[in-house]
């Protein structure tokens, strides 16, 4: 089966470039900068806009990102523009990684400038205060000016206790909250409210919302984080979710596929094991994350927990059972797959970080998140690089994660403007309103 999905695979890309070629004349690729693949393309979206001091996040809210096909020329323009970047600044492209401290430091900025990292990740540690948050972003952001294209800039905002907002925001309440109230309004607002908090910051991109079911009470790292134990109001209230937070301008990331909710080991720490067929998955854990595909969301995360029933080998975040033959082939999923952390204890403590980073490239993941260590993000380019150089990868294979990862980007204008620290006074009263009215 995998043999059959990638060679139909690798059959439609040749197909596609030799079309794109022929219609733009952009037949001159050396062979390190070759020519993309082209996914299905990205839709229009909401611009990024500066929310400045005087004006309340509402007053800048960006419209609603619009439905449609990017035109013929757009995707013409991407072809163009991954024909004529380096490996290097491809392969920088799908690296999304996180950065020690609350300043920028040598080690992050050599991370944008010289490794042309796509994205970046900050949690609690890296954020102490409002300003200090806003001027770290923008002095990020600023170092990416020479680079192909915007840094996503990331952060894990769900509400409840995975919340990285500073003190000067109001708090979120978690989604076991709004999914005891099992309404699909209170939710939608929720993801806008949580949208606005990060964009006023300067983020583009939320790992959010959570689709796991919270199927098993013994799970450590779940819980509340879910809406509920059960697939249909997971999925009710995680697409108001996330329409609430794209209608916003944001990048949502739906997760943790194929589903954490029953896992009673800790991915941070540990491997997990699920010992679920395809079929079993499919009558519960699936069934959220299929909703929101049909919704055409943009990003899922993969988790790392291991189906020895599915993929004895590899856990999901490796595994071309899971994401090449499930999640690309069945599911028919084209949007950009992110990997969960790396360099969490469920891969660190059984794989390699350089081969795991060529694994999940080649089982079809695009952006590869590496959330600590400057060292570990040197290891996992390395890895791909070499593997690309030696013919163990193909190139193709990466052009085709850049043109989804720049899509996207383009989906959403996302820029590296800066953004002043913003006056939050409407934004908080709005979701103190809010939350006041979930807990009648």
């Amino acid at each position: 089966m995998k043999s059959l999905y990638y060679s139909i695979h690798i059959l439609t890309a040749l197909i596609l470039l030799l079309l794109l070629a022929t219609g733009c004349n952009s037949n001159t690729a050396t062979p390190s900068r070759t020519a993309a693949p082209a996914p299905s393309p990205a839709t229009g979206a909401a611009p990024e806009q500066p929310v400045g001091p005087s004006s309340s996040p509402e007053a800048s809210r960006p419209p609603a990102a619009e439905s449609g096909p990017v035109s013929t020329q757009e995707v013409d323009a991407l072809t163009r523009k991954i024909a004529g970047m380096t490996l290097e600044e491809k392969i920088g492209q799908m690296l999304l990684v996180g950065i020690d401290g609350t300043t920028l430091e040598a080690e992050a900025k050599r991370m944008i400038t010289d490794d042309k990292v796509g994205g970046i990740i900050l949690y609690a540690d890296n954020i102490k205060d409002l300003k200090g948050m806003v001027n770290l972003i923008n002095a990020l952001k600023k170092s990416n000016t020479t680079n192909p294209a915007p840094l996503f800039m990331s952060v894990d905002q769900e509400g409840g206790k995975v919340s990285r907002m500073p003190k000067e925001y109001a708090s979120i309440p978690s989604n076991s909250k709004v999914g005891n109230s099992n309404d699909s309004v209170a939710a939608g607002t929720m993801g806008k409210l949580l949208a606005r908090e990060v964009r006023a910051g300067g983020f583009n991109m939320n790992f959010a919302p959570v689709l796991d079911i919270n199927s098993n009470p013994d799970n450590p790292v779940i819980g509340d984080r879910s809406f509920g134990s059960s697939a249909s109001i997971v999925s009710k209230l995680g697409i108001a979710e996330l329409k609430g937070i794209e209608s916003e301008g944001v990048v949502p990331v739906v997760k943790h596929f194929p589903g954490h909710g029953d896992t009673s080991v800790d991915s941070h720490l540990e491997l997990p094991v699920v010992n679920k067929s395809a079929s079993q998955l499919a009558k519960l854990e699936w069934l959220p994350f299929q909703a929101a595909f049909k919704e055409k969301a943009d990003a899922v995360m993969v988790a790392h927990i291991l189906f020895p029933q599915i993929d004895p080998d590899y856990p999901a975040s490796l595994s071309r059972i899971i994401i090449g033959d499930q999640l690309r082939g069945d599911m028919g999923y084209q949007g950009v797959v992110i990997t969960d952390d790396l360099t969490m204890g469920a891969i660190m403590k059984h794989f390699d970080l350089g081969s795991a980073a060529i694994e999940t490239v080649n089982a079809g993941c695009d952006i590869l998140l590496i959330a600590h260590g400057y060292e570990n993000e040197q290891l996992a380019r390395k890895a791909l690089l070499q593997s690309v150089r030696g013919g163990t990868l193909d190139e193709s294979r990466i052009n085709e994660s850049v043109y989804r990862i720049l899509a996207l980007k383009q989906k959403y204008r996302l820029t590296d403007k800066p953004v002043p620290v913003p006056d939050l006074a409407e934004l908080n009263n709005e979701i103190k309103l809010w939350r006041s009215k979930l807990s009648k």
